[in-house]
C-alpha cells in the first residue's frame, strides 16, 4: 500500500493565495490532501477553487500583511503557511519586508511548522530598484523570524491565463511595429506549475528543505528580442520588432502612466536568471518544463484562423 501523502489533512494557509501564482498552489496542495486556508485581501478571488475541494478541504479569509492581528488569526492552528504576497507599485517596505516579517513572526508564534516564503530571483539589499531591494529586506526579517523557513527565488513566472506571456502576446497580437526593451536581457522563465510543486515539496519536508534557499527557474535563458519573435511565430504573425536603445527605454519608464515603470526596467535591464549559488528545482525532484512546450498550443486563440491557421508567418 503506498504511503500517505505527507502533507494529507495538514493545513496550510496561503497569505496572498488569491493571485495568479497561488491558484496554482492551491491546486497542488489540494491533489496531495491538504486543507486549504486562502488568506488575502479579496479572498473572493479566490472562488473559482471551491469545484477543486472536498467538502471543508478549503476555505477563505480577509488578511492583510500590513495587519499584524490579521495575519495572527489566519495563521492560527495552521501546520504550515505559505507567503506569496508581492507587489510592484505601492508602499513595497510595508507589504514585502516588514509585511514579510509580520507573517513570518505570526507562523512562529502559531507553532507552524513549515514556513515558504517566496521572494523573487535578483533580491538584493543593495538594490537601487525598490522592488528587489524590499524582497532581500524581506528575506532577512523572515530568517531572522523563523529560521527553519524555505525561502524560494523564483524568476518570471509565466503561464496561460495569466501574467507575463498573455501580456505579451497580446501586444504582439495587436501591434505589427513592437519596439523591444532591454532586447538582450536575458529570461530564465519558470513555469507556474512547477513553481506550484516546488512549494509543496519544500511544505512536505521541511526538515530537508527547511532553512534553505533555492533559486528556482526554467531551463533555458532566453533574450526579450527571442521571447517576442517566438510569440510572433507561434501566432502566424509577422511582426517588426525594434530594440530600444536603454537611454529611450529608461524615458519612456520615467513617464506617469506607462505599463512599464521605473523598478520594473531595472529589473529588465539586469535581466533574470539563476545565479547558480543555489540550488533549484532539479534538487527538489522537479524537471523544469521550457517555455516552448506551451507556447504553440498557447498561441493559437491569437492566430487568424484559430487552429485551422497553418504553422509559420501567415498574416501581417
Amino acid at each position: 500500500m503506498a504511503s500517505r501523502d505527507p502533507l494529507f489533512g495538514k493545513l496550510v494557509t496561503l497569505i496572498g493565495g488569491s493571485g495568479f501564482v497561488g491558484h496554482h498552489v492551491a491546486q497542488a496542495l489540494l491533489e496531495r490532501g491538504a486543507r486549504l486556508r486562502i488568506a488575502s485581501r479579496n479572498p473572493e478571488k479566490a472562488y473559482s477553487l471551491k469545484p477543486l475541494a472536498n467538502l471543508g478541504q478549503i476555505q477563505f479569509l480577509p488578511c492583510s500583511v500590513t495587519h499584524a492581528a490579521s495575519v495572527a488569526a489566519v495563521v492560527q492552528g495552521a501546520d504550515a503557511v505559505v507567503n506569496l504576497v508581492g507587489a510592484f507599485d505601492g508602499d513595497l517596505d510595508a507589504v514585502m519586508a516588514q509585511g514579510a516579517g509580520t507573517v513570518a513572526e505570526a507562523a512562529r508564534d502559531a507553532g507552524a511548522q513549515a514556513l515558504v516564503h517566496v521572494s523573487a530571483i535578483g533580491a538584493d539589499a543593495a538594490s537601487s530598484a525598490d522592488y528587489a531591494r524590499t524582497k532581500a529586506l524581506g528575506e532577512h526579517r523572515v530568517q531572522g523570524a523563523f529560521p527553519g523557513a524555505t525561502i524560494m527565488r523564483p524568476s518570471i513566472v509565466f503561464g496561460e491565463e495569466d501574467g507575463f506571456v498573455p501580456m505579451m502576446a497580446g501586444l504582439v497580437a495587436s501591434m505589427p511595429v513592437l519596439p523591444v526593451f532591454a532586447p538582450e536581457a536575458k529570461l530564465q522563465m519558470v513555469f507556474v506549475d512547477d513553481l506550484a510543486d516546488a512549494l509543496a515539496v519544500a511544505l512536505g519536508d521541511p526538515a530537508k528543505h527547511g532553512g534553505k534557499i533555492f533559486e528556482i527557474a526554467g531551463p533555458e535563458a532566453i533574450s526579450m528580442m527571442d521571447f517576442n519573435q517566438r510569440i510572433a511565430a507561434a501566432q502566424g504573425n509577422r511582426r517588426h520588432f525594434i530594440a530600444m536603445p536603454d537611454v529611450v527605454s529608461g524615458i519612456f519608464a520615467a513617464l506617469p502612466f506607462t505599463p512599464m515603470g521605473r523598478d520594473q526596467w531595472q529589473l529588465l535591464k539586469a535581466g533574470n536568471v539563476a545565479s547558480g549559488d543555489y540550488p533549484g528545482l532539479k534538487q527538489l525532484g522537479i524537471e523544469a518544463r521550457p517555455l516552448d512546450l506551451f507556447l504553440d498550443r498557447w498561441m493559437v486563440r491569437f492566430r487568424k484562423h484559430g487552429r485551422f491557421t497553418n504553422s509559420g508567418p501567415l498574416t501581417s
